[in-house]
C-alpha cells in the first residue's frame, strides 16, 4: 500500500509530506486548493509524461517521491526481484524534473526508465477517474479480474501450459517441414560429405600421430647417418672410443687423487658421465635397430596427410576437428533422411496436445461463462445503487476465430457498459464521463475486491453529479472496499468524507509573493468544521455544525 508521498517544488507546492494509512482515506478542500495537484504529482511519480512547466515558479527542479509497503503486493515484489530492484518489502519511487535536460526516475535508489515506472505502477496503484493509470481499461486486466473472481487459477494455468506445449510442438513441426522441403539439394551434398569423411575414417588424435611418423620417416636417412656416426665415436673411433678415453682419464685422476684429494670429486663426476654414456649408447643401439627406410609407408603417409589437409581446408576446420565434423554431418543426414518418421510422430504428439488444450480451454470457458453472469448481475445492481439507474454492466466473452489457439483460452474478456437505460452497451474504455467511469469502476471493485491484486485504489471525481442518498451509498461502498484494499478518495461531498477513517484537508495559503498548497490531518473537531464547510454556504451556522457533528457520530 501507499505509505508516504513527498512533493517538492511541484506546481504551487513548496514542500509537502503526506503519511497514509490502510483503510479509507478522504481528501477534501475548496475548489482550487490543490487536490488535483496531489494526484498530478502521484501520476508523475508513476510514469506520466514529464513537463518542465510543473516546476514551481522560481525554482529549477521539482521532485516527487512515493513509498509503498509491498508485503501484500506479490506481483510487484516478483517484478522488483526480476529487475534486481527489490528492497525488503518496501518500494520507493522517485522522479525528478529539471528545467534543462530530461526527467530522471529511480526505483529503490537505482536508475529506472519511465516504462519501468509504468509497469511497476500498474501493480501498485489504480487511479479511477484518470485514464492514464486505470488498469480496468485494459483487456488483460479485465480477463485477470474475471478469472480471479471465478477462482479457477488452476484451469488458467493448465490452459497456458497446454498451449505452450502445443505451440512448441507446432513450431518444431513447421521447422522440420521446411527443412524437409529444402532437403533435396542439401541431401546429395550431405551424403557426399558424409561418405567422404566416412571413407577417410580419421580417428581422434590420428592426425598428430601421422604428422609425427611422417617427419621421422621423411628424415630417416639423416637420422640413421647421424646416430651411426655417434655410435662409432662412442665405441669404435680410430683414436680410441670416447668411452675408452674417458675410462683412461678417470683412472688417471683417481690415482692422482691419492696425492691431491681435490681431484677425487672430478674423477667421480667423470665416472658418472661414463655411466650416462653407457646408457645413451645402449638406447641409441635400440633406436638404430628400429629405424629403417620404408618408402612405401612414407608414400602412404604423404598421401593420407595430404587428403586430411585437403578435407580440412574444404570444410574450413582444423585437421583434428574432422572426426567431430563427421559426427555432426552424419547426425544431420540421419535427421533429414528420417524426417518423414519424425514428422509423423510430431503430428501425433500435436494432435494429443491439441486435444488436451481444447479440453482445458473448454472447461475454462464454462467456468468463465458462469462467473461472467454472476459478476454482470452484481455489478449492474451496484450501478443502480450508485446513481446510474437503468445502467447495465456486461462481461462479454469474445470467442476467437475457430481453430485459433491462445494462451488465455478460447475467448477474450471485455467489460461492456450501458450508462443509461436504452443506451447501447459500449466497451468500458469508451465511456466518456469521468464520473461514470469512476462509479462503474467502484461498482466493479466492490464486487471483485477480494480478487483484485492491486493494493491501492484512488478515486477521483467519484461523486461528480450525485448527492443525497446516492452520495452516502458511494461512501459506504468505498468503506466496504477499504476492508480489503487501501482506498484514497478525493471528494466534494460531506456524505462521502464523513465515512473516511482518515481525513486529510488540502488548503491553499497566499501572501504577497507566493501561493502554496498544504495538507493537514484533521482530528474530530476539525473534521466537524470541514464537513460543515462542505455542506454549508457562505456562512456556516450552528445548525450546520450540529448536522456535521451528527453525521460524523453516526459513522464513528
Amino acid at each position: 500500500m501507499l505509505t508516504h508521498i513527498h512533493i517538492w517544488n511541484f506546481a504551487i507546492v513548496e514542500a509537502l509530506d503526506i503519511e497514509l494509512e490502510s483503510g479509507l482515506s478522504v481528501l477534501t478542500g475548496e475548489t482550487g486548493a490543490g487536490k488535483s495537484i496531489l494526484l498530478d504529482a502521484l501520476g508523475l511519480a508513476l510514469g506520466d509524461r514529464a513537463d518542465s512547466t510543473v516546476i514551481r515558479h522560481g525554482e529549477s527542479r521539482a521532485e516527487i517521491s512515493v513509498t509503498f509497503d509491498t508485503s501484500k503486493a506479490k506481483n510487484a515484489e516478483n517484478w522488483l526481484k526480476e529487475h534486481e530492484l527489490d528492497s525488503e518489502h518496501e518500494c520507493i519511487i522517485r522522479r525528478t524534473v529539471s528545467e534543462k535536460g530530461p526527467s530522471k526516475a529511480f526505483i529503490n535508489g537505482r536508475s529506472a526508465t519511465v516504462q519501468q515506472l509504468r509497469e511497476l505502477a500498474e501493480m501498485l496503484v489504480d487511479l479511477h477517474g484518470q485514464h492514464e493509470h486505470q488498469s480496468l481499461m485494459k483487456a488483460d486486466v479485465q480477463q485477470q479480474l474475471l478469472d480471479d473472481y471465478a477462482n479457477h487459477s488452476d484451469l488458467v494455468t493448465k490452459v497456458a501450459d497446454s498451449f505452450k506445449k502445443w505451440n512448441a510442438l507446432n513450431t518444431e513441426f513447421k521447422k522440420l517441414s521446411t527443412a524437409k522441403n529444402e532437403q533435396d539439394n542439401k541431401l546429395d551434398l550431405l551424403r557426399y560429405q558424409v561418405n567422404e569423411l566416412e571413407t577417410l575414417n580419421l580417428q581422434i588424435g590420428e592426425s598428430d600421430s601421422l604428422d609425427t611418423e611422417f617427419k621421422r620417416l621423411s628424415n630417416a636417412s639423416q637420422l640413421i647417418q647421424t646416430t651411426e656416426q655417434t655410435l662409432h665415436a662412442l665405441e669404435q673411433s680410430d683414436n680410441g672410443s670416447i668411452s675408452q678415453q674417458l675410462s683412461h682419464f678417470t683412472q688417471e685422476l683417481q690415482q692422482l687423487g691419492k696425492k691431491d684429494n681435490k681431484l677425487n670429486d672430478i674423477a667421480s663426476l667423470l665416472d658418472n658421465a661414463m655411466i650416462q654414456i653407457s646408457e645413451a649408447t645402449s638406447e641409441l643401439h635400440q633406436y638404430v635397430d628400429n629405424l629403417e627406410l620404408d618408402p612405401q609407408r612414407l608414400s602412404f603417409l604423404d598421401e593420407r596427410i595430404g587428403t586430411i589437409h585437403n578435407l580440412a581446408r574444404k570444410h574450413q576446420v582444423e585437421p583434428d576437428e574432422l572426426p567431430e565434423l563427421f559426427g555432426r554431418l552424419q547426425k544431420e543426414l540421419d535427421s533429414i533422411e528420417n524426417a518423414d518418421g519424425h514428422l509423423e510422430q510430431l503430428q501425433q504428439e500435436i494432435e494429443a496436445a491439441a486435444k488436451t488444450y481444447q479440453q482445458a480451454a473448454n472447461a475454462l470457458t464454462k467456468s468463465r461463462i458462469k462467473a461472467a453472469k454472476v459478476l454482470s448481475t452484481k455489478v449492474t445492481e451496484n450501478m443502480q445503487e450508485l446513481g446510474m439507474e437503468g445502467g447495465a454492466f456486461e462481461v462479454a466473452l469474445n470467442t476467437y476465430e475457430t481453430g485459433a489457439f491462445h494462451a488465455n483460452g478460447n475467448e477474450q474478456v471485455e467489460f461492456l457498459v450501458a450508462a443509461n437505460k436504452g443506451s447501447p452497451a459500449k466497451s468500458l474504455n469508451k465511456v466518456a464521463s469521468g464520473g461514470e467511469i469512476s462509479r462503474i469502476s467502484l461498482a466493479i471493485q466492490v464486487i471483485a475486491a477480494e480478487a483484485t491484486r492491486i493494493p491501492t485504489l484512488i478515486f477521483d471525481e467519484v461523486d461528480v453529479g450525485i448527492g443525497g442518498r446516492v452520495a452516502e451509498i458511494v461512501g459506504l461502498k468505498l468503506k466496504e472496499l477499504a476492508q480489503h484494499r487501501q482506498v484514497i478518495c478525493v471528494t466534494h461531498l460531506a456524505q462521502v468524507a464523513a465515512l473516511g477513517e482518515h481525513h486529510l484537508q488540502v488548503s491553499k495559503q497566499s501572501d504577497s509573493a507566493t501561493t502554496i498548497s498544504q495538507i493537514n490531518y484533521l482530528d474530530k473537531p476539525l473534521r466537524v468544521k470541514e464537513l460543515a464547510r462542505m455542506m454549508g454556504g457562505i456562512e456556516i451556522t450552528d445548525q450546520t455544525l450540529s448536522h456535521a457533528e451528527e453525521m460524523l457520530s453516526k459513522v464513528s
